[in-house]
């Protein structure tokens, strides 16, 4: 009868066990999941319309330069790779 008593109390920590390890359905962690990016955002120092407005000028003034120099290397690269290139057709 001893051997019994001591069983049970292991058995119900493997059952306890069990439990901790059981991740909640999907439902729960996604509503969980809903719950704490809401929360985040309301925590967020969101930037002024007039800041906004800026930064986003800035980008556009700095995509437009990179642009501007990629075209030109793009271009000198293209007309060098003419003038390489018919040097052969030129003897």
């Amino acid at each position: 009868m001893a051997k019994s008593n001591e069983k049970a109390p292991v058995e119900n920590t493997k059952a306890k066990k069990k439990d901790k390890n059981k991740k909640p359905n999907i439902f729960v962690r996604m509503g969980r999941k809903l719950k704490e990016t809401f929360s985040e955002l309301k925590r967020v120092s969101w930037p002024s319309f007039g800041k906004a407005l800026k930064s986003t000028g800035v980008v556009l003034v700095i995509v437009l330069i990179f642009l501007v120099i990629v075209t030109g290397v793009n271009i000198g690269f293209t007309e060098l790779l003419e003038y390489v290139t018919s040097w052969g057709n030129v003897g």
